[in-house]
């Protein structure tokens, strides 16, 4: 069992000599940190600040009675789903940088932990810019009602729960193996669809919206993979046949339940391609395991099937990218919220 880390210990050295379980006095130098490239991480991080109600949804708030029933009802439960999935974040990175002694990690999980604050907040942005509140309220009750999402999270709450009740090296590597596929490979589905419609000229805020959260998860799946990977090197006795294991089997049973999910939700969308889609979920298991320093286990799924999402989104190489036109883009700010104050 871990202890939470001391606030201040002036007896132990500025730099950690454990990332869980080491001592650290809980000052902390950039210039003198375990993993020297994490304040690059954290400098990345920091620079993808934004806020929700800078994205302009005047042009969603006229669009979405136009869409049909169909993306209307798919729209609603994938921001249910994203909302489930997101909500947990911020207090699990908050819970992860309480039992760690490197405090590198402590504050980079800390921009982690505020950056999904903003992914929530802004669930709650687009929905009160296109729906009643009675309509909201429904949408994020998608979580705790829905039969195929309850299925779908069981694991996850299951392994985050362990974490929180026997605080232990062994399952932080586990929690860290969950926030790596919440962050790299279940928001997919629900990306890919905002982004088709944005293929379409549809929703275009929204879509805006979710590739400044797809960014941030790109970053945070990448920290998270590094963690995970030095945090198992600094424990070796970890690192057993019987442990890759369960990490592989995890990786299938998420394939599986984010297939499922997004037959589910985007059945009968036009422009979607269900047998691609989970192809492409396949491609992002085998991208995050290698990230994770593991095996690839879909060698016919190494190439992205889809590859008209990277206009959509900030890639690995930072290069940022316009819907339509592939440049720069930046986003529409508006002085009020929603766009509003532009009726």
């Amino acid at each position: 069992m871990l202890n939470k880390a001391k606030i201040l210990e002036p007896a132990n050295p500025n730099k950690s000599t454990g990332l869980f379980g080491g001592k650290s006095s809980g000052i902390l130098n950039w210039n003198d940190i375990a993993y020297p490239h994490w304040y690059k991480m954290y400098k990345r991080l920091v620079g993808n600040y934004w806020q929700a109600d800078e994205i302009n949804m005047l042009p969603d708030i006229k669009q979405f009675p136009k869409l049909t029933a169909k993306e209307q009802d798919a729209y609603l439960k994938i921001v249910g789903l994203l909302s489930t999935l997101d909500g947990p974040q911020t207090k699990t990175a908050l819970l992860l940088s309480l039992y760690a002694t490197d405090p590198s990690v402590q504050s980079i999980m800390a921009v982690i932990a505020q950056q999904e604050a903003v992914h929530n907040e802004s669930y709650s942005y687009v929905l009160s810019s296109v729906v009643s509140l009675a309509q909201q309220n429904e949408s994020f009750e998608t979580g705790r009602t829905d039969g195929i999402l309850l299925k779908r999270n069981e694991r996850i709450q299951s392994v985050y729960n362990e974490f929180i009740e026997n605080p232990t090296v062994s399952n932080i590597l586990k929690a860290t193996v969950y926030t790596g596929l919440l962050e790299g490979l279940f928001f997919y589905s629900g990306f890919a669809f905002f982004y088709n419609l944005a293929r379409d000229n549809k929703m275009v805020g929204t879509s805006t919206m979710i590739s400044y959260i797809n960014r941030d998860e790109l970053e945070h799946s990448r920290f998270i993979s590094e963690l995970f990977r030095a945090t198992l090197g600094e424990n070796p006795e970890l690192n057993t046949d019987e442990f890759i294991t369960w990490v592989y089997d995890q990786f299938k049973h998420s394939v599986e339940q984010e297939i499922t999910w997004s037959h589910y939700v985007l059945d009968g969308i036009d422009g979607i391609d269900l047998t691609e889609m989970s192809a492409y979920v396949k491609y992002r298991a085998n991208k995050m395991l290698r990230m994770f320093g593991l095996s690839e286990i879909y060698p016919e799924h190494i190439e992205n099937p889809m590859k008209w999402i990277r206009a959509y989104v900030d890639n690995f190489d930072g290069t940022k990218t316009d819907f339509f036109e592939q440049k720069s883009r930046q986003y529409t700010k508006t002085s009020d919220l929603n766009g509003f104050d532009d009726l």
